[in-house]
């Protein structure tokens, strides 16, 4: 078992003992939000699918409309119209013009297309005020081209993406299966929400943040509820946790007398490391036990958010396949000053603004692994090395939380 190792490390090991999921499914567009796409996937169409305008306007032989001006306008005759979804059956002569609207193909014999800002209709006919914009008009596969492809396997399927599959022919997607991801939590002291909280007793907030941070990164939250400080209770809980691809477990990793779930995993599974070079959350641990991954999270609430978003989340990354980074720092000034560890490296909540100057970033107050209602106010970490802090005006390097800043 290796202890107090950095970040990096920690990182490296997790990730090399996690197989990506291999399974896949197909589902609906509508069900295809915030999974990961299992396989390329190449244009049906080709989009535009013809030569169309993306304005409001008159399509027109452009060369008739050179010398249109306010001063000297141009006329046309208008023969008909061009709605988008029936495009005009004709052909545009010399002194025509085909009144045309946003998506509509461009009739044959145009190739401009004046804005309809610019005109003055007249009867049968319309007043050209200025030249025609060739520009106006969109090509075919200006946006997409039949067979090329557009979204690529891993790819985390957001609004935009699933808009982008719609537009390229598909009704369905094949996305990689969501990991089933168990959450334990423990301890004598921790009752769930709506019960009566008895003295030293603190209610189970870190099962439900981690519901949302397991959400969050693509997979399945399974909430197995709370076991008391015991050890055979503690083996009957897992025994029961049913097909997880992972375990996450809150609380009993430290170096205490109750830390029963590090004791358990050390005399019955195999831990690949223990304690990070990291605070809040030295105390985590990364093991197997009988064949399941199980991060183990230290038992302060902010604790198990910050290891979850520095080790779990790029851990059901990998086990989903997800191809974009599972988090990024950003450089900002320091409007306020950190304070510094002097043999780890930590992770302060700040608040991340973005100025006319660049981003800024300032401290949410008091910095103690209990106070969970920093990790409200607060949107980024600010990552410190060991033994370095910051004074206001230092640049930092900021890790956003995917809130809004």
């Amino acid at each position: 078992m290796r202890q107090n190792i950095s970040v990096e490390d920690a990182l490296e090991s997790i990730l090399s003992q996690v197989r990506p999921i291999a399974e896949s499914e197909t589902v609906p567009l509508s069900q295809a939000y915030q999974r990961v796409l299992a396989q390329d996937l190449a244009s049906k169409v080709y989009h535009p699918d013809a030569d169309d305008s993306a304005v409001d306007g008159y399509a027109v032989r452009g060369e008739e409309t050179i010398t249109a001006s306010v001063s000297t306008p141009v006329r046309l005759e208008v023969v008909g119209e061009a709605p988008a979804g029936r495009p005009f059956p004709g052909e545009v002569q010399p002194g025509q013009a085909v009144a045309i609207y946003t998506g509509a193909p461009v009739p044959k014999g145009a190739n401009a297309v004046v804005r309809v800002e610019d005109t003055v209709r007249d009867g049968t006919g319309v007043w050209l005020l200025k030249p025609a914009n060739a520009a106006d008009i969109r090509h075919r596969g200006d946006d997409l081209r039949l067979g090329e492809v557009y979204l690529h396997r891993g790819a985390w399927l957001n609004a935009a993406r699933v808009a982008l599959a719609a537009a390229m022919g598909y009704p369905n997607l094949p996305v990689v299966r969501r990991p089933r991801v168990g959450i334990l939590s423990t301890g004598d002291e921790v009752v769930e929400p709506g019960q009566p909280l008895p003295y030293g007793g603190v209610y189970n907030s870190n099962s439900y943040a981690l519901v949302g941070q397991v959400q969050d990164a693509g997979g399945e939250a399974v909430v197995l509820g709370k076991v008391p400080d015991s050890l055979e209770v503690l083996k009957r809980g897992l025994a029961g946790v049913g097909q997880l691809d992972l375990l996450l477990t809150s609380g009993g990793v430290s170096m205490g007398k109750y830390d029963l779930v590090r004791r358990l995993l050390e005399s019955e599974g195999n831990i690949h490391f223990w304690r990070v070079k990291l605070q809040p959350g030295g105390p985590v641990l990364f093991a197997d036990y009988r064949g399941l991954p199980v991060l183990g999270l230290p038992g302060n609430p902010v604790s198990s958010m910050v290891v979850f978003h520095l080790l779990g989340r790029p851990l059901l990354f990998k086990l989903i396949g997800r191809s974009d980074p599972p988090y990024a720092g950003v450089q900002a000034t320091a409007a306020t000053a950190f304070g510094a560890n002097p043999s780890k490296r930590v992770y302060r909540r700040g608040v991340l603004r973005w100025t006319p100057q660049g981003f800024t970033v300032e401290s949410t107050g008091s910095q103690s692994s209990g106070v969970l209602r920093s990790m409200v106010e607060g949107n980024a970490l600010v990552v410190l090395e060991a033994g370095a802090g910051a004074k206001a005006g230092d640049r930092v390097t900021v890790i956003p939380l995917g809130f809004t800043i």
